[in-house]
């Protein structure tokens, strides 16, 4: 660590690192927010535990995501990522078939996950009728109840879409 002269360098030091570190915690939050609005989160995002993933409640149920990537409001800064840290001595290592088993274990969660998200997407594309369904009985009185429920049907038709998607892409990088 660097010598001081003054007592006012060592204060002015320890401000700088504690200024650095608010404003770095203050960015981490500002594109979590972003991040869990892009992802369609209707409640606050949390960790998983011994992950870098973030799970949310959507309207299509539980989703989950994570940081890496341009995420921000503007949506071109992008996340720096920390430097791994060296494994701690005496920490538990995972055998080769093991990890093989957890591998193959997560792939097929993810493929039966995108295989139902296919299916509501189906569904939802079918309900949405390329913005046509037909209108129900009690919204033919009241129109504003049609559009509401045209624009419902095609933000589920935009989420199941956005689904497959990161499904898609979590599958490719576990290959």
């Amino acid at each position: 660590m660097a010598s001081f002269r003054s007592p006012s360098a060592l204060v002015w030091f320890t401000c700088a690192l504690c200024w650095c570190a608010l404003v770095s915690e203050t960015a981490r939050a500002a594109t979590l927010a972003a991040k869990a609005r892009a992802e369609g989160c209707t409640g606050r995002p949390t960790v998983v535990q011994g992950t870098n993933l973030y799970r949310c409640q959507t309207q299509g149920g539980t989703h989950y995501f994570n940081l890496e990537g341009p995420v921000s409001d503007s949506g071109s800064a992008a996340v720096a990522r920390s430097a791994p840290t060296a494994t701690p001595q005496g920490f538990p290592k995972v055998d080769t078939g093991t990890q093989k088993g957890r591998d193959d274990l997560r792939r097929r969660v993810l493929n039966e996950e995108l295989t139902t998200e296919e299916k509501l997407l189906a569904e939802a594309r079918v309900a949405y009728n390329n913005g046509a369904p037909l209108p129900l009985a009690e919204e033919k009185d009241v129109p504003q109840r049609y559009t509401d429920r045209v624009a419902r049907l095609r933000q589920a038709v935009s989420l199941h879409e956005k689904n497959i998607e990161a499904l898609k892409k979590e599958l490719a990088a576990t290959r």
